[in-house]
């Protein structure tokens, strides 16, 4: 194993010789020394950070390919263009995907196989063929690396039900280290994500979650026409290309049509559209043909846009997370960017509207006892069960969480031992998607907070995610105004009863972590319930609060 002196100069060698990258960025170096010591990482790093170099360097350096799932193969083609053009067979990627042949792929494990390309770009689809996983494990890989990893978590807003058999999948080629990736992971999707993966001890890395070249900026408007008025004073100001961010699909098509009614001309992007139109929107605004792009949270993943000069939302996100990742697409190539928040307080109706109904029981005990006469594919389950592939696979996932399903060789499901019987099954899957809703509502109730918050936006936004701003960031519209100052000032001279990221229980919501003060108030984020804002002197006069040990 290679001696920690000298992982700096070889990777700073690496970067330069193969990749033409002159030095490494903040938040990069740490984590790839975790991945040449062959442990488990999880890493948080904003859009536009320089992810993908954290496996690519290091797969430089280590024995075998490097296998790297990701969920969209436009964003597998961007990255496997970037490597190749180098014509370097040290970082040569291919890929083995629906887009290609029985010939292509088989001639892409050749090529691992005689060492003549090192990155093996697969979707999980793939490795669901236990020949293909046979494949895969022949050429002992010696990382896998999980791009967008949140896309297997619950509470993650891109969720994928094909990702929740990605553990058992790294098992069974051979189970190399494995290193997770995500632009957005607040604590309680980075336990999913570990969960999930089954990741061993992993080390955590959090950082670049401020973003300095965006100036942040929250308008609350009391009726439609000050929100219209808004941001049509903003198109008039700024620079673009820029994203608008809508609540449904009819708003994105009336949004668009209205703005260019009026001058501004915009195109839509949402989830009902045709994929052949949809595509041709994605390229259109990658290539500069389109300034305007109104849109449902579904135009995500797979923007590698640098010059979007703003990103604005015309309703509440449904998260703090989705906001993290919908306005870091603005400034990606490091100059100002702007994002402006417009929400009124009929948003959260519509959010609350969209979180839908819960599970039906019966359905869950239906697919319960069939998996009693496993092992079965899911395919045979969408048969046996006439469920949708993605009701089925939010079922299975429930069900795998209160131990009733396991993932097996060939990635058929079973029923581990000691599992409860199917109508039991059931109602705790049942009573774990109600346990979800209550967490991910409090996350809808944090975005409220941040919109209201007199608070430097920055801080609160980070302290959300876990981490801790020491002071404000000057580029909100909270600092600019002169109020997170006085808040900061405030906060300062205030007792607070425990510190920040210390752990806490409460009589009814059980134990949880202090996330951040605001003046008198406290948010904690509980295990079971969520984020919880307190009031602090009725924490304090009730004694509602007790610091808990940490476990060791």
């Amino acid at each position: 194993m290679m001696k920690l002196p000298i992982y700096g100069p070889r990777l700073r060698r690496v970067a330069r010789t193969h990749f033409g990258w002159r030095k490494l960025r903040p938040g990069q170096f740490k984590p790839m020394r975790a991945v040449l010591r062959r442990k488990d990482a999880l890493v948080v790093l904003p859009t536009g950070a320089g992810k993908s170099a954290i496996y690519q360097i290091p797969a430089v350096l280590l024995p075998g390919p490097t296998v790297v799932i990701s969920p969209l193969l436009a964003l597998q083609q961007d990255q496997i263009a970037a490597l190749n053009e180098r014509d370097d067979s040290k970082i040569r990627a291919v890929r083995i995907s629906s887009a290609e042949t029985p010939r292509e792929q088989r001639e892409a494990l050749e090529a691992l196989r005689n060492g003549e390309a090192e990155f093996l770009f697969i979707t999980p689809e793939q490795l669901s063929d236990p020949e293909r996983v046979a494949e895969v494990r022949a050429l002992q890989p010696g990382l896998v690396a999980v791009d967008e990893a949140h896309c297997i978590s619950a509470w993650g807003h891109d969720f994928r039900p094909d990702y929740l058999s990605l553990g058992e999948m790294i098992k069974q080629i051979g189970r190399p280290p494995i290193l997770a990736l995500t632009a957005t992971a607040s604590p309680p999707v980075r336990d999913d994500i570990i969960a999930r993966l089954r990741l061993n001890k992993p080390e955590i890395h959090v950082s670049g979650l401020d973003r300095s070249n965006l100036f942040l900026e929250v308008a609350y408007c009391p009726d439609e026409d000050y929100r219209w008025r808004r941001l049509t004073g903003m198109l008039d100001e700024e620079q673009r290309p820029g994203i608008i961010y809508v609540a449904t699909r009819r708003a994105a098509e009336e949004l668009s049509e209205r703005l260019t009614d009026a001058g501004y001309p915009a195109a839509y992007y949402h989830g009902g559209m045709p994929a052949g139109l949809r595509e041709q929107r994605h390229e259109d605004f990658t290539n500069d043909k389109i300034d305007i792009m109104v849109a449902t949270s579904a135009f995500g993943m797979g923007i590698d846009k640098p010059n979007i000069r703003w990103v604005a939302h015309m309703a509440l996100p449904d998260s703090p997370d989705s906001y993290f990742q919908e306005i870091g697409r603005a400034g990606r190539d490091g100059n100002p960017g702007r994002t402006v928040l417009l929400w009124r307080s009929e948003d959260e109706a519509i959010q609350r509207f969209f979180q839908g109904g819960g599970p039906d029981v019966e359905e869950l005990t239906r697919l319960a006892g069939e998996l009693h006469k496993g092992p079965l594919s899911k395919t045979a389950l969408q048969k046996e069960t006439g469920l949708g592939p993605r009701k089925l696979g939010q079922y299975l996932g429930l069900l795998e969480q209160v131990g009733a399903v396991r993932t097996g060789t060939g990635n058929k499901l079973s029923v581990p031992p000691g599992a409860p019987m199917p109508a039991e099954a059931a109602q705790a899957a049942a009573d774990e998607y109600e346990r979800q809703q209550v967490v991910i509502r409090s996350r809808t109730d944090m975005m409220r907070g941040f919109a209201q918050s007199r608070q430097c936006r920055t801080e609160t936004l980070l302290a959300y995610f876990g981490e801790d701003l020491k002071h404000p960031c000057g580029h909100c519209d909270n600092c600019a105004d002169g109020t997170a100052h006085e808040v900061a000032e405030a906060e300062a001279a205030a007792d607070t009863p425990f510190p920040v990221h210390c752990q806490v229980r409460h009589g009814e919501w059980g134990t949880g972590t202090v996330m951040n003060y605001e003046e008198d108030k406290m948010t904690i984020l509980f295990d079971e319930v969520g984020y919880k804002t307190l009031s602090v002197p009725v924490v304090v006069e009730k004694e509602l609060l007790v610091a808990v040990e940490p476990a060791r």
